[in-house]
This record gives structure tokens, C-alpha cells and sequence, in this order.
């Protein structure tokens, strides 16, 4: 299935930061919506803001305008404000994307963890984001950062414990 773009994406002036503080606002939150749609279909959870602004999400090669750096920082900036973006440092030209929270993530996993009938089981990081068990579910693939946020936000809720072993994490569900 292809990625579908926004009306905006083909309209030059969306690709220029607008000075009415009104339509700026409605300009970030277009911005925003387009780059976690975009990191959900193409499953991305790391960004470089460099390497961004040269991807298809903001750079629409068939208009020829693509996003400034500045202007994705700023874009980045807005997502960090609502959660769903982690700068990795300093500089912010590297950064996590959560297009879907650590909670909603574990509430994901332990659905499925239920559903069929394991709770009381132990499981790797492995298996459940690269297991054969979970190759149709959402959370299939998912980085392991991310994994263990949604399983410590699980763990919180005393849903989970998270576990040391020989060759690395698991996790058992209650």
C-alpha cells in the first residue's frame, strides 16, 4: 500500500514557513500530522534531520521545494511539545519518533499477550518484536527502545515485569 500525501504536499507554499501566526499554526499541525503518518506507514522510529529533509516527506521532488532544516526543526520542536519526539542530543539533528506512545504500544502488546491466552508466560525482546508469533501485529518490528518503554509503561501498571536473563531482556505478563 502506498503512502497518500496530503492536498498540501503539491502546494508550494506549504514548504515556506508562513509569518500570520494563525496560518502557521494550521501549517506545524499539517507538518506534524504528514511526519508521524509518514514514520507510522514507513515504520521509522529514528530520524536524522539531515538525512529528513532529503526523504520524500519534506522534500516533493515533482514541485521541486523542499522543507528547511530550520523549518523541520522547528516542525521536530512541535512534536517534542506533544510527545511524540525525543531529541538524541544537543544539536537536535538526530531524534526518536513515537508516532504511537510507549503506553499505547504496551496496551498493543499486552492485547494481543491475552488474546492468546499467555499471560504468565515469559518472552524475549526478541520474540516479541521480531518472533514468528507476532509477524501480522502492529508492534512486529518494533525498535527496542521503544519496546521497552511500552513494557516498562506496562510494568508501571503491574501488568509486566521486566526480567534480566542470560542473552539479554525478557519480560513475563500478569
Amino acid at each position: 500500500m502506498s503512502f497518500e500525501w496530503p492536498w498540501q504536499y503539491n502546494f508550494p507554499p506549504f514548504f515556506t514557513l508562513q509569518p500570520n501566526a494563525d496560518t502557521r499554526q494550521k501549517q506545524l499541525a499539517a507538518w506534524c500530522s504528514l511526519a508521524l503518518s509518514y514514520c507510522r506507514h514507513h515504520k521509522l522510529y529514528t530520524l536524522d534531520v539531515m538525512e529528513a529533509q532529503e526523504s520524500p516527506m519534506f522534500n516533493n521532488k515533482k514541485i521541486e521545494r523542499k522543507l528547511s532544516i530550520e523549518a523541520i526543526q522547528i516542525v521536530f520542536e512541535e512534536l517534542r511539545k506533544k510527545g511524540n519526539l525525543e531529541w538524541l542530543d544537543k544539536n537536535k539533528s538526530r531524534c526518536l519518533v513515537m508516532w504511537r506512545r510507549p503506553e499505547e504500544w504496551g496496551k498493543l502488546i499486552y492485547q494481543w499477550v491475552s488474546k492468546n491466552g499467555m499471560l504468565n508466560s515469559v518472552f524475549t525482546l526478541y520474540e516479541l518484536s521480531n518472533g514468528d508469533d507476532t509477524q501480522d501485529e502492529e508492534f512486529h518490528g518494533l525498535e527496542e527502545w521503544m519496546l521497552l518503554r511500552s513494557l516498562q509503561a506496562l510494568q508501571t501498571d503491574g501488568r509486566a515485569e521486566i526480567i534480566t536473563m542470560d542473552d539479554g531482556k525478557g519480560v513475563k505478563f500478569f
